[in-house]
């Protein structure tokens, strides 16, 4: 656990217990803070009290008496598009919002650092897509490189309930725009941005403020070494910002499927290899097309952006390699469920925005797809690209007709359940093709979250196979 500093015999109050608040609240009292908790739900407010955390409703009058800071969880609304009306009592009574990656940066360091070889570094990953998988990815190449890690924030454990690192210890923190809007400190080593793409701008209060949440990571505390992806102009824009000179290498340009070009320092691929590049000169390459848990050029983005980090962090371009080709994925991202009779059954169920979902459209030739779900704005007319490599999809999801509809030319069967879609795509897959599940919308009209929903389909495919 970090203990979170600053806060000794004062008063802070933590709204929302689920596991990024709960580990707050016991961050915080570990460091000496008295600590008041609230969360909607009973059974969780339950939890914290059984805990010995004393328990304040905050939004009624008086809830901020004698209450010193308030930190709040990544899902409750601070601003867009109505604040929490506990965050907004804590506005009228000037108690300052902050949240556990704030804590977090403002209490990592410590004095034994002092007698450290080398400091521990954070590297805090961003961005639209891609953002899990690459931050597992750079803690698997750290890891196999037999350097200490620890992966946490949006994935893995709470941020304040990791080990303190040790000397040359590296944590590897992958931040959603609900975390970097809000953090009053944000101070990693090196900053990873990966793409940008429309989600989530009903908190954000539109485009523009979704991409500001994203670009604090690196304009609140300079960091050291900061890898860009400039597939999108918003990256363009971010490295240029960034950048003192044209050669500036400390920030690395990344690219999945533009050659880059320049005296500076970039990663890119390109017809399924990676290249390194300095001062114009290629210093290293990598084939990527036999790497089996990265397939697609979205994970080849991904595994540029892991490289560039990697790199950064004075790991030998062969080391990285090998830990790439060990690198089996992550659950719900391009994960392979199954292989047989020469049919790859892949679950893609993070593929929660239709940018995602092209990525996964592109990344195989002949996909039985399984789609649908709650559909977010925008309309699916950003599939276009991806739509030909479909030989029939399977949609689910309580709109899906309305799904089936927005998906023209494609041979499209309203199967509404996941068992339903999964028996005919396997009874009708042939050898060479692939069942996927990429469901450009969300899972909230049939499931919980994602991750149940990559399950159900990982559960289906190994009925219908008899597995």
């Amino acid at each position: 656990m970090i203990p979170v500093r600053g806060f000794e015999g004062r008063v802070v109050a933590v709204l929302g217990l689920g596991r990024s608040g709960l580990s707050a609240a016991r961050g915080l009292r570990e460091g000496g803070a008295d600590v008041l908790c609230w969360d909607d739900n009973p059974a969780t407010r339950a939890a914290a009290i059984a805990e010995g955390f004393e328990s304040r409703d905050l939004a009624q009058s008086g809830g901020f008496d004698g209450v010193d800071w308030l930190v709040i969880s990544p899902g409750i609304a601070h601003l867009y598009p109505v604040a929490n009306p506990a965050v907004a009592a804590a506005w009228e009574a000037g108690v300052p919002v902050d949240n556990d990656i704030g804590l977090f940066f403002r209490s990592l360091g410590s004095g034994a650092w002092d007698e450290y070889d080398q400091p521990p570094k954070v590297v805090a990953v961003t961005g639209s897509n891609g953002k899990s998988t690459t931050s597992a990815l750079i803690h698997h190449i750290l890891t196999e490189a037999g350097r200490e890690s620890q992966l946490a924030g949006n994935i893995g454990r709470g941020v304040l309930d990791i080990d303190p690192p040790g000397d040359g210890g590296v944590v590897v923190l992958e931040l959603s725009s609900y975390q970097t809007d809000l953090a009053r400190a944000l101070t990693p080593d090196l900053a990873v941005f990966t793409n940008l793409s429309p989600d989530h701008l009903d908190r954000h209060g539109g485009m523009g403020g979704y991409f500001a949440a994203k670009r604090r990571l690196f304009a609140e505390g300079v960091p050291d070494r900061c890898i860009v992806g400039v597939d999108e102009p918003e990256g363009r824009f971010l490295a240029n910002q960034l950048m003192e000179a044209r050669e500036d290498a400390r920030v690395i340009r990344v690219s999945s499927g533009t050659r880059l070009g320049g005296p500076g320092w970039d990663v890119f691929a390109r017809k399924g290899f990676l290249s390194e590049t300095r001062k114009g000169r290629q210093v290293a390459s990598i084939d990527l097309r036999s790497v089996r848990g990265l397939p697609g050029a979205h994970n080849h983005q991904n595994a540029c952006a892991a490289y560039a980090t990697a790199r950064a962090l004075m790991l030998p371009p062969k080391v990285i390699e090998a830990a790439l080709h060990s690198f089996e994925g992550l659950p719900h991202r391009s994960q392979i469920i199954a292989e047989v009779g020469g049919v790859r059954y892949v679950n893609d169920s993070k593929a929660t925005n239709v940018d995602a979902a092209l990525k996964a459209l592109q990344a195989f030739p002949r996909i039985r797809w399984v789609c649908g779900g709650l559909m977010k704005d925008g309309g699916l007319g950003g599939l276009a690209a991806g739509l030909p490599n479909v030989v029939k999809a399977y949609v689910i999801g309580r709109e899906a007709a309305t799904f089936a509809l927005g998906l023209p030319g494609v041979d499209a069967q309203v199967c509404t359940d996941m068992a339903t879609a999964v028996a005919h795509a396997s009874a009708e897959a042939r050898d060479g093709e692939v069942v996927l599940l990429a469901p450009a919308a969300a899972s909230f009209d049939q499931y919980d979250n994602f991750e149940q929903r990559g399950t159900d389909f990982a559960s289906c495919v190994r009925a219908a196979l008899d597995m």
